[in-house]
């Protein structure tokens, strides 16, 4: 058993934590290239917290620049065991509305162009997606937000949409079908790289608008999902200090801290070097 360090990724509208003690912004460099931003590094508690917010500071980031690898690298380059991730949403179902938090366990990934694994050409790696998300922090997260006093939904599907336009109506209407409850644009690859990365995610969706599949309703505009992504982003807060102060005292291992013993398929005399350094922090202990 070991201690938590808990990372912290803030979407749209969360870009810091008040709680955090011993709080100090450090840059942490990664061989993947620029982080979205420094990292708030502190505790609340007993409990190490590493926040980053996946945007910037001011948001300046758009979605399809968000860089996942260097974000998620320079979070494992400073000892995060677990992350706990934070993103705006939109809903696809009449029952999440507006200022409900969603727990998202199942993904449909649409985005295009971005890099979406640490592994490439001189280091081969397989890594499974089937159950997305870490049930254990997912379920932390659930409590805490309904302690925090906000609506939350056990489980849901998150479309992964390139951006930064939001959908069309028909779109809109064809991932209802799919089965999708949510829609966003900065979850994936985020989840696929923290699972190569060895360390269990979790993903809270703050639910800010209806997209546009309500016929009878006007089309999405940026000041309304404002609007509601400040009402969220203060019970997200909330949340992160309810989530913290219930976790165990000591970190069980996870299953998800090992997926890469049986991941690895380039033999080893055909490994790249320089991927190899690259991958220090992400595969350093199978390497």
């Amino acid at each position: 058993m070991t201690h938590w360090t808990i990372g912290i990724i803030g979407g749209s509208g969360l870009y810091d934590i008040d709680a955090l003690e011993d709080r100090q912004w450090i840059r942490v460099n990664s061989p993947f290239g620029e982080v979205s931003d420094e990292i708030l590094c502190g505790r609340i508690g007993e409990v190490k917290l590493r926040f980053l917010p996946r945007h910037g500071r001011g948001h300046r980031i758009p979605p399809s620049e968000v860089n996942t690898r260097a974000n998620i690298d320079a979070l494992k380059r400073a000892g995060c065991t677990d992350i706990l991730a934070i993103s705006a949403v939109g809903s696809l179902r009449e029952e999440l509305e507006p200022g409900r938090f969603v727990v998202v366990d199942q993904f449909i990934d649409r985005t295009k162009g971005r890099p979406s694994s640490f592994f490439g050409t001189g280091m081969v790696a397989h890594v499974s997606m089937a159950q997305p998300v870490c049930e254990r922090l997912s379920g932390f997260a659930a409590a805490a937000v309904g302690a925090a006093g906000g609506k939350v939904a056990h489980g849901g599907t998150y479309l992964a949409m390139e951006g930064p336009q939001f959908s069309t109506r028909a779109e809109s209407h064809l991932y209802r079908q799919w089965g999708a409850d949510v829609i966003g644009m900065t979850a994936m690859p985020e989840a696929r790289l923290c699972r190569e990365a060895e360390i269990p995610y979790a993903l809270v969706g703050m639910v800010t608008d209806y997209d546009c599949w309500r016929e009878e309703e006007a089309f999405v505009e940026v000041g309304q999902i404002i609007e509601q992504m400040n009402a969220n982003g203060e019970l997200a807060r909330k949340a992160v200090e309810r989530f913290v102060a219930a976790l165990p005292a000591e970190r069980e291992a996870s299953p998800l801290d090992t997926v890469l013993d049986h991941a690895l398929i380039t033999a080893p005399d055909a490994r790249d070097p320089a991927m190899l350094a690259m991958l220090d922090a992400v595969a350093g202990r199978v390497l």
